[in-house]
């Protein structure tokens, strides 16, 4: 009998027991996690965007320890020291999965922390939902460049809360998406409320205010420092594994201990950290297959980022080096009437690449096509238009099975199956499909589903077939 032990109880833990009861481990299989009660999905930014659905639920039929502290890991004897609820436990293992969730940086900024060393007051972290309740006043200064400081500052507008970005490039996720499609996307964010101003350094921090490097003096009753996010390795490390950017593992997502895996953003692979939930959902399938049985090995894709903001429908496929090369055709359009942006790089018509902002139609299809390796529809246009592809293409699919929630593939017909069994609302298809516990970028769609299927509307679904 195969006791596997999972370390982690946010999504990338859920989603791997969840792969790995559907792939017919019927063993033991217990998640140990570090916070008291149930665990949620990128907390912060949740309880920022939809309160009501901040639980994330538990795949059935596993044992979940939450308020446990991990001390150490027997690797010869093959168990887990820990302290649930202040009492010392040991877990036996015949496999252990490390699937630990990143924590955001504290980046280098005179006058945001206390002579102990705790955060100054006004000063925040995303990381719980329980920092949440740090966030107050009238005003708020968000500081980054990434897609959480994008997130959080269009959210906190949206809350009613003065909002300013700073970044030090010029654009948000200007490194990412380019600079035109950055700079249509920093006109989206002021658009939704927040003061962006780019090519700014923040100096220091003192009571209330932030400082930055052109004299320029914010008010800030909130600081939320966006500075990125990092890996917990000091178990790792403690216990001898090979770490890089993350646990460092193999093709069969094995660490230097061959008992001991790795999946999600704490691990490394072939040089590159895990990046993203589809990426980390590739994996935790993967490995699922791999410890019931199934040949195959992890082969990492390239990351995909979908913003969760309702400011623009963001999507960006690969990195900047994935539309350079000399077989490389880059197919662009700019729209700036409609502030609509797309950048493909195709080779032998297949999607290596892509910037997407404005077309929130063609993300699904645009993706699928990018996973699956196949070639694009011969009409651009009509792709990111969301236009059926030509009859005469392979690629075409029935409506009802088409992609809703990317990180965990669920399909509109899947979703409507569930609601005609009773999940009525966004929570409860949540724990029936696990659309939305990926991302979340598929939030918005979910919920547009179950006003249109609503008791009384027209579009109520049919039966499925």
């Amino acid at each position: 009998m195969n006791r596997v032990l999972v370390l982690g109880n946010g999504p990338t833990a859920h989603q791997f027991a969840d792969r790995l009861r559907h792939h017919g481990h019927e063993g033991p299989l217990t998640l140990l996690g570090t916070e008291p009660g149930a665990t949620h999905h990128q907390a912060f930014l949740d309880a920022l965007l939809a309160p009501a659905d901040l639980r994330l639920p538990p795949p059935p039929g596993l044992d979940v320890r939450t308020d446990t502290l991990v001390t150490g890991i027997d690797r010869a004897p093959c168990r887990v020291r820990a302290l649930t609820g202040g009492a010392e436990t040991v877990f036996p293992y015949d496999t252990l999965v490390l699937a630990l969730e990143a924590r955001p940086s504290l980046p280098r900024l005179p006058g945001i922390t206390t002579p102990d060393g705790r955060l100054a007051p006004g000063v925040v972290l995303p990381g719980t939902a329980a920092d949440l309740d740090r966030v107050g006043g009238e005003s708020a200064v968000v500081l980054g460049d990434g897609p959480q400081a994008v997130e959080c500052a269009s959210a906190l507008a949206a809350r009613g809360t003065r909002t300013t970005l700073v970044c030090a490039r010029p654009h948000p996720l200007e490194e990412r998406l380019g600079e035109t499609c950055a700079a249509l996307l920093s006109e989206e964010v002021a658009r939704a409320g927040v003061t962006v101003l780019g090519g700014r350094t923040a100096v220091r921090h003192t009571p209330g205010r932030l400082h930055l490097d052109d004299g320029t003096v914010l008010r800030a009753d909130t600081l939320l420092l966006c500075a990125g996010t990092a890996p917990d390795l000091q178990l790792a490390l403690r216990e001898g594994l090979l770490t890089g950017s993350g646990v460092v593992v193999d093709a069969q997502l094995r660490s230097s201990d061959p008992r001991i895996h790795a999946v999600g953003p704490g691990a490394e692979h072939d040089g590159r950290a895990t990046e993203g939930s589809a990426a980390a959902l590739e994996q935790v399938d993967a490995l699922a297959r791999i410890l019931t049985g199934r040949r195959g090995m992890h082969r990492a894709a390239p990351p995909v980022l979908r913003l969760r903001t309702r400011a623009a429908d963001v999507c960006c496929i690969g990195s900047p080096a994935d539309f350079d090369g000399p077989d490389t055709r880059l197919v662009t359009l700019t729209d700036a009437v409609e502030r609509r942006y797309a950048r493909l790089a195709l080779r032998d018509e297949r999607v290596v690449g892509a910037v997407l902002l404005g077309f929130p139609r063609a993300i699904a299809p645009i993706v699928r096509f990018h996973r699956r390796g196949q070639r694009l529809p011969y009409d651009l246009l009509g792709l990111l238009l969301g236009w059926p592809p030509r009859p005469a293409s392979d690629a075409a699919e029935p409506d009802a099975q088409a992609l809703v929630c990317l990180c965990n593939s669920v399909t509109e017909n899947s979703l409507r199956q569930a609601w005609q069994k009773g999940a009525r609302t966004v929570a409860a298809l949540a724990t029936a499909t696990r659309a939305t516990t990926g991302c979340g970028g598929c939030g918005d769609r979910v919920r547009d589903l179950c006003a249109a299927w609503a008791p009384g509307r027209r579009t109520e679904p049919k039966e499925a077939a």
